[in-house]
């Protein structure tokens, strides 16, 4: 079933509507919609590299758009849409760690779930059934999502198709890198706030 999935999003490519498509998957996938928007965002960004950052503006807007539905999915519906999301998707021990992770720092959380493999759409409604603040969500997703999105864009803008093949075999070891260099970063802004 993934498989169709992923291939009915790339379908989207060979069509006058592959920036809507964008812009719905990277929606989708921050709520309930299983395939990574980057699937999309990578090809069509070789495709026509001078688009590259284009695409990764139309795909962070998306997916934070999308992480706002998931908000309201936790916060209004998660008894009748958010709980069968996560039942579908086995994340139950996920969710009860990321719910500990926000009542830890809700913003550090989300802000390092933009580069996780845990599926985003996890922390977004675990944010609305938290009932976190709505602009501590929107932030951090915007600041967490832009960079991987737009971090994507630049390598395929500046380095074209030579970095497909980087960006595949090492998107887990580059999303650990910038988890760890966003935290301190954090640690950081903490120290010198003097908090």
């Amino acid at each position: 079933m993934f498989k169709r999935l992923q291939d009915w999003t790339l379908h989207w490519i060979n069509t006058p509507y592959a920036t809507p498509a964008l812009f719905a998957v990277a929606f989708a996938e921050a709520s309930f919609f299983p395939i990574p928007p980057d699937v999309l965002l990578i090809v069509m960004a070789l495709a026509v590299p001078s688009k590259a950052f284009r695409y990764a503006i139309v795909c962070s807007v998306g997916s934070v758009l999308g992480g706002c539905f998931g908000y309201f999915i936790g916060y209004e519906l998660f008894e009748l849409v958010g709980r069968p999301i996560i039942t579908f998707y086995d994340l139950w021990k996920e969710f009860d760690y990321v719910s500990k992770r926000f009542h830890e720092n809700a913003f550090a959380a989300i802000a390092i779930a933009g580069f996780t493999p845990i599926p985003y759409k996890l922390f977004t409604i675990a944010a609305g059934v938290c009932k976190i603040q709505f602009t501590t969500l929107v932030v951090a997703s915007i600041l967490s999502r832009s960079a991987r999105f737009l971090a994507e864009g630049a390598l395929i803008y500046f380095f074209g198709e030579r970095v497909k093949v980087f960006i595949e075999k090492y998107f887990n070891i580059l999303s650990i890198v910038f988890v760890v260099m966003l935290i301190l970063g954090y640690v950081l802004l903490k120290v010198l706030s003097g908090h």
